[in-house]
């Protein structure tokens, strides 16, 4: 199994995550859900981690915070500031979760006690971390809701979570967050179900508490349009695997996987003209006794033989830090969407003639 990692720097990391594996047993056999997932994280970075539901990211997320039941089995490394998490039991876990890394949830009414106002599970946050008198922590409660921009910010601190529309009580998931100034942030599908008005100011909420706090921030999506202007990296999972790693510009813009250029397909884009939007067709596999061979072959327009039999590695093309896992990457490059997954495209991309693996790996 490769352990490259994709988002390998220079710098001191902050996060580094090391050959993740997640595996559930069930009666139906064994769940892969996450399967070799590296990646480092600098402070003052934002790292989007991009895919279909169940593809792995949010379950990798929750491996790094400690939130899997007691059924998962989780073998790699995930080391915090240079400390190993995973061998860490739930109590040492604690002080770290909200201090040193926090997390934003999909559905911020599953995040907050509906008994408790606002204010008072703000002040929670940071009473459970900071030794300090329960007044002072109600006045930083209302100084972060004027932060994330919630209008009259000390008669919201006194409301209940039922009280507030969906994107008010996001942005209150996301002043719990940086309460306590952690620096990683994780934001695990923020803007879902949001119309796109109020996407743009959860987008911005994350960006104020990025800046206020410092945190790196991991932001994970079903949607590459949420992290466009927003992530310095991308990770592309599909099955349970990075299938490509990169800059944001060179995901973008020259992807190296057909499962990245099918996803942009799927995306309104205002930068490139197209007539219309094309989807990828089928589902993603089940990741239950996963199959020999490459996850994605069986929705792939390039799949051929190899791709039944043979699982890429992520591996780097001309960019070495871009990296893919695809037999024949090279023939993506250069490519539209529509090229390999519109109705039109009427498989007009077989291999050239003579065209052997070799070549075809290069």
């Amino acid at each position: 199994m490769s352990t490259t990692d994709p988002t390998a720097t220079t710098a001191d990391p902050v996060l580094e995550v090391a050959d993740l594996n997640v595996q559930f047993p069930t009666d139906d056999g064994l769940v892969q859900a996450v399967r070799g997932v590296n990646y480092t994280l600098r402070r003052g970075e934002v790292l989007g981690i991009v895919g279909e539901s169940g593809s792995g990211k949010s379950v990798t997320s929750l491996a790094v915070m400690g939130l899997l039941p007691g059924t998962a089995r989780i073998s790699g490394s995930v080391r915090f500031q240079g400390r190993e998490l995973l061998e860490s039991d739930d109590k040492e876990l604690s002080k770290v979760r909200g201090r040193g890394i926090s997390m934003v949830f999909q559905d911020p009414m599953t995040s907050l006690n509906p008994v408790y106002t606002i204010g008072d599970q703000i002040a929670e946050a940071i009473m459970a971390h900071h030794d300090i008198r329960k007044d002072a922590a109600r006045k930083q409660a209302v100084e972060l809701l004027d932060l994330v921009r919630i209008p009259h910010p000390e008669q919201r601190a006194n409301a209940y979570p039922h009280e507030l529309s969906g994107g008010m009580r996001q942005r209150v998931v996301i002043a719990i967050a940086m309460a306590n100034r952690p620096d990683v942030i994780i934001a695990d599908e923020p803007t879902t179900a949001l119309d796109v008005t109020v996407q743009a100011q959860i987008l911005e909420a994350l960006r104020t508490a990025q800046q206020e706090t410092g945190a790196a921030m991991i932001l994970i999506t079903h949607d590459l349009g949420v992290i466009a202007g927003q992530a310095d990296r991308v990770l592309v999972m599909y099955a349970g695997k990075v299938v490509e790693a990169g800059t944001a510009d060179e995901v973008f813009y020259t992807p190296r996987m057909p499962y990245t250029l099918g996803l942009l397909g799927s995306l309104p884009r205002l930068d490139v003209k197209t007539d219309r939007l094309t989807p990828i067709a089928g589902s993603p596999p089940s990741v239950v006794n996963m199959p020999p061979g490459c996850p994605f072959s069986p929705r792939c327009p390039l799949a051929q033989d190899i791709c039944e039999t043979e699982e890429p590695a992520l591996e780097p093309g001309p960019n070495p830090d871009h990296l893919g896992a695809c037999h024949f990457s090279y023939r993506v490059e250069g490519h539209e969407p529509g090229d390999l997954f519109s109705e039109q495209a009427d498989d007009a991309t077989p291999l050239p003639a003579g065209t052997n693996e070799g070549e075809a790996r290069r």
